[in-house]
This record gives C-alpha cells, sequence and structure tokens, in this order.
C-alpha cells in the first residue's frame, strides 16, 4: 500500500511539482522586472499626459471662463457708459430743439410785431392821405353848396377856409356820435 500511496502521490495532477513552482516564480519575476523597466514607464507617462491634458484642459477652460466673465464685465459696463452717453446726448438734443424752437419762436414773434407795426404805420399813412383828399373834396363841395345856398361867391381865402373847418368840424362831431352810440348801446 504504500507503494500505491507514493504512486498516487505522485501522480496527482492538483499539487504541481515543486520544480515548477520555483520556474514559474522566476519566469514571473523576470517578467514583472522586463515590464516594470519598459511597459509600466511608459504606461505611467501616458497617463500623466492624459491626467495633464485633461486637469489642464478643465484649468485652461476655468481661465477662459473667467476671462470671459471679466470680458462680459466689461462689455457690461461699456454698454451701460454708452447707454448713459446716448441718453445725455438726446436730452442735449431736446434741450437744443427746445431752445431752437424758443428761439424761432421769438423772432417769429418779432417779425409779425414788426410787420403789424409796419401795417399798422401803413394803415395810418393811408387814412392821413385819406383824410388829405376828403378834406380837400369836401372842402370843395362844401364851397360850392355854401355859395349856393348863400347865393354869392365866397372868394376871400380865409371866410372859405373857416366855412370849411366849421363843416369837417360838424362831421367829426357826427362821426364821433356815431362810434360812441353802438358801444353805449352794447355796454347797456
Amino acid at each position: 500500500m504504500t507503494t500505491t500511496l507514493l504512486a498516487a502521490e505522485e501522480l496527482n495532477p492538483l499539487a504541481p511539482h515543486p520544480i515548477e513552482i520555483i520556474v514559474g516564480l522566476i519566469a514571473f519575476l523576470l517578467l514583472f522586472w522586463l515590464l516594470k523597466r519598459t511597459v509600466f514607464p511608459q504606461f505611467e507617462k501616458v497617463y500623466a499626459e492624459r491626467v495633464d491634458k485633461i486637469e489642464g484642459g478643465i484649468k485652461r477652460a476655468e481661465e477662459a471662463q473667467e476671462e470671459a466673465y471679466v470680458l462680459r464685465q466689461q462689455y457690461e459696463d461699456q454698454l451701460a457708459g454708452l447707454r448713459a452717453e446716448a441718453a445725455r446726448i438726446r436730452d442735449d438734443a431736446r434741450a437744443e430743439g427746445q431752445q431752437i424752437k424758443a428761439e424761432l419762436r421769438a423772432q417769429a414773434e418779432e417779425e409779425a410785431e414788426r410787420i403789424r407795426q409796419r401795417g399798422h404805420e401803413q394803415i395810418a399813412a393811408a387814412r392821413e392821405q385819406v383824410a388829405r383828399q376828403l378834406r380837400a373834396e369836401i372842402g370843395g363841395i362844401s364851397v360850392q353848396l355854401a355859395e349856393r345856398l348863400v347865393g354869392r361867391e365866397l372868394s376871400a381865402e380865409t371866410r372859405r377856409t373857416e366855412t370849411i373847418d366849421a363843416f369837417l368840424a360838424e362831421l367829426d362831431e357826427l362821426a364821433e356820435r356815431r362810434e360812441t352810440a353802438p358801444a353805449a348801446g352794447g355796454a347797456s
């Protein structure tokens, strides 16, 4: 039985042979050392580059975002300044427009007053001229009428002037009464 036990122990496929364990361990250590010297540094290098890219990309993105925020604030400040400037320019233009409008209105009123004054002067001059013409015509007519009524010629210049002045005074008095009569009638 002992021989069968020894033979059974040797043939057990589940139990590894001690030499295989030593050779496998040496092969594993050689492979590990080779990988550690050549492949793992490359992996570490690629890993570090990727980490740098990712972290650097994030950092650059944050910096770009901060810069964009600063630029946005500057833009908004400039925009606010421009809006204030535009409002000031509009207010200045309105004030200037009001001033120009007031100046034009004053000039128009002065021109209208000048035209009105000139019109009054022309009317007064025309009235004077018509009054002189009417006095001359009325004077001639009144002398003719007085000669017919009296039956004799009024040859003396002073008598003629006195007669004309008296007649015109009566006409003026009659005209004044007519002008005051409607005014007095309207007042009552």
